[in-house]
């Protein structure tokens, strides 16, 4: 027993003796060119931060600075918030590396796994503090567990929101055409259910096991000679939806047809993925409930490129003039366009090039920043972030030059800070 009590009284010795030699929190002073707050662009504009928050943000003047302050210099930059990847995928690395059935197929869990730990550290220096991974494509729930070695500092890397492994229906989905007698431990890039019982124990058993987000895929490429058509009925969508959001959670689709994004408007998920189908009508039942579109540009023209396509010296192909067009009905029509490119199909770290090409596509820089921040802050549910506002997390990064008149600066990252902690400095 005096052993016992004279270990128990050690290790309160020891907590205690480190909790008093643990770093106390200290002050910061950003002082850039310009400060792009999450909504406007402001000049001669100050950001102290103390410890994990955002003290106060404004003019020199109305800011006032403790003398033991750390001052970082940021001469030519812009300070802005950490930008939110809206459509990632950790556990996929691009397709002209390494082909997508390849990936489910082939590659062990630990390899993807150890590629992920990568993605992350390479998405939290691209300037993105937060990022949603919308469908693990069959590494099963190991999006939760690299997200909880984020939070406890073991790896480097954004903030998630994970959809473990995403919801389609039986048949619709990849990898496809293995012999009927061992098909069944051929793997597959998402879950399968159908029906309100099926349904229903899916989308329970992934937020038990972890899922921030609930992602289904409203069609597919399942129609006649391999075409997307839909998959889920109404009813079907709307009882996921329903099941969701009792938790607490909100689903996400994948749609690229009219009919499928017709369904999921009517059953009301908060945002589109990809969005090929739209048409004005949809687009503007989307503005009316609120449905947000994440048009995921960089896919469509990486995609492309895989398949030989060379811009600006061959004619753009199908579906990239697809997607100029439905980017154009959607601002037409006042949709909240969300930044999210589809990172996974595409290499990580280059997860920017999505905001060239919407301003590419026609949305004025300074909406791309918005959509990038604050936009998909408010979108996905992520409080206290996505702005430059007293108590909000200390989410910052600088960018070399003004993004607001040269988009190409948000390629520029020269220091990232999350949760007050730097990553990166100039």
């Amino acid at each position: 027993m005096r052993k016992a009590f004279l270990l128990i009284v050690a290790c309160i010795t020891m907590l205690s003796t480190s909790a008093q030699t643990r770093p106390a929190a200290t002050y910061t002073l950003l002082k850039p060119d310009r400060v792009f707050d999450g909504t406007q662009m402001h000049s001669n504009w100050v950001v102290l931060v103390y410890g994990k928050r955002i003290m106060s943000a404004g003019e020199a003047a109305t800011i006032q600075v403790p003398p033991a302050a750390k001052i970082i210099e940021l001469k030519g930059m812009t300070l802005m918030p950490g930008m939110i990847e809206g459509h990632s995928h950790m556990f996929l690395h691009p397709y002209n590396q390494t082909p997508w059935n390849d990936q489910v197929l082939i590659e062990s869990r630990a390899e993807r796994t150890a590629r992920a730990v990568n993605h992350v550290r390479e998405t939290l220096m691209a300037g993105f503090t937060s990022a949603r991974d919308l469908g693990t494509e069959g590494a099963m729930y190991d999006d939760v567990g690299l997200k909880e070695a984020i939070n406890k500092g073991v790896i480097p890397g954004p903030r998630l929101q994970v959809a473990t492994r995403a919801i389609v229906a039986t048949g619709s989905y990849g990898p496809k055409g293995y012999n009927d007698q061992t098909e069944a431990g051929i793997p597959k890039g998402a879950e399968e259910a159908d029906g309100v019982d099926a349904l229903t124990r899916v989308v329970r058993s992934q937020i038990g096991n972890g899922a921030d987000v609930v992602k289904l895929y409203a069609d597919y490429r399942w129609g006649a000679n391999e075409t997307a058509a839909p998959t889920f009925t109404v009813d079907e969508l709307k009882l996921a939806v329903q099941v969701a959001s009792s938790s607490g959670r909100y689903v996400v689709v994948h749609s690229s047809t009219e009919e499928g994004m017709r369904r999921s408007i009517e059953a009301g998920v908060r945002t589109i993925e990809h969005g090929d189908g739209g048409t004005p009508e949809l687009f503007k039942l989307m503005k009316e409930k609120g449905i947000a579109l994440c048009p995921t540009l960089n896919a469509t023209e990486s995609i492309s490129s895989y398949k030989g396509w060379k811009k600006g010296t061959d004619p753009d192909p199908s579906g990239v003039k697809q997607k100029h067009k439905i980017f154009t009905d959607a601002l037409k029509a006042g949709v909240t366009i969300c930044m999210g490119g589809d990172v996974g199909v595409f290499a990580h770290g280059d997860n920017a090039n999505e905001m060239l090409l919407m301003v590419e596509y026609g949305m004025k820089p300074l909406d791309v920043l918005r959509s990038a921040t604050s936009v998909n802050a408010l979108q996905f549910g992520m409080k206290n972030l996505g702005e430059i506002k007293s108590l909000f997390t200390a989410d910052l990064i600088a960018v070399d030059g003004d993004p607001s008149t040269d988009i190409k600066a948000v390629k520029q990252i020269k220091l990232v800070m999350k949760d007050g902690v730097i990553y990166k400095q100039p």
